[in-house]
């Protein structure tokens, strides 16, 4: 069970989520729960389901349905960092197999398992969505852009020496494992303009639609009377392209 004092904590922030929702839809509110009671015990606890199975008025066995399904939320005490490799395409020919097998090998874990002085839970990752910086390893779920084997091991091993770490694109100063589930759970930290929003990778297809003047289809043959959608919002209506007959048939 949880000590009065922590129990207290949870309960005035749970309440400050329930808040966000309508009422009667408790349940809408669970998965920011299920990120609360993990920032308190640095996994989804049995205490934790039962919290969140009270609050919500739902059965523990409902509740447990949940964190099995979402692999954010960890069943067993989970490291200070959770340091994921991507293994998948892009990532995986980039180089993230040889990542994944040099600090399999310099770590001594396999796929979700925890180091023994608690500091690192080593996960083999499906994509993270950043395939124009793979391979990527995330810590946390703060993105650690092109990385290689040599980079990842001296990642690691700053994270085992208890030295600062900085994100590629994030906050000045990555955050341990409770520290990101309480943030996940909506409360603020305070580092969210800190690091670059998104990087030249990322826009420079946007970019050459720009120079090329492509548009998406929808903002060549929108329902009439719907307004139409241009590629990032390229154009202004002064100086969006003519559509033409041959357009039309072609969509045809």
């Amino acid at each position: 069970m949880y000590s009065e004092e922590v129990l207290q904590r949870l309960q005035g922030e749970a309440q400050q989520i329930l808040d966000r929702y309508p009422k009667g839809h408790e349940r809408s509110a669970l998965l920011p729960l299920l990120h609360l009671v993990q920032s308190v015990d640095g996994y989804v606890s049995a205490n934790g389901i039962a919290f969140c199975a009270d609050v919500v008025g739902l059965t523990r066995p409902e509740v447990s349905a949940v964190a099995t399904f979402y692999t954010q939320y960890k069943r067993h005490p989970n490291g200070e960092y959770n340091v994921g490799v991507c293994t998948n395409a892009l990532c995986a020919v980039m180089g993230g197999d040889q990542i994944w097998e040099a600090l399999e090998g310099h770590l001594g874990l396999g796929h979700d398992e925890t180091s023994e002085d608690g500091k690192i839970t080593l996960e083999r990752l499906e994509c993270n969505a950043a395939c124009d910086y793979a391979p990527v390893v995330m810590v946390n779920w703060e993105f650690f852009d092109n990385q290689t084997p040599e980079s990842a091991l001296a990642l690691v091993d700053d994270l085992i020496a208890g030295r600062d770490v900085k994100p590629t694109r994030g906050p000045d100063k990555l955050r341990t494992f409770k520290e990101i589930s309480h943030l996940l759970a909506g409360f603020e930290d305070g580092h969210a303009n800190e690091g670059p929003s998104a990087g030249e990778p990322s826009l420079r297809g946007l970019k050459i639609a720009k120079e090329k003047g492509w548009m998406s289809p929808s903002s060549i043959s929108g329902a009439e009377g719907q307004p139409q959608q241009e590629v990032g919002g390229l154009y202004s209506s002064a100086e969006r392209p003519a559509v033409t007959e041959e357009d039309k048939e072609g969509d045809e």
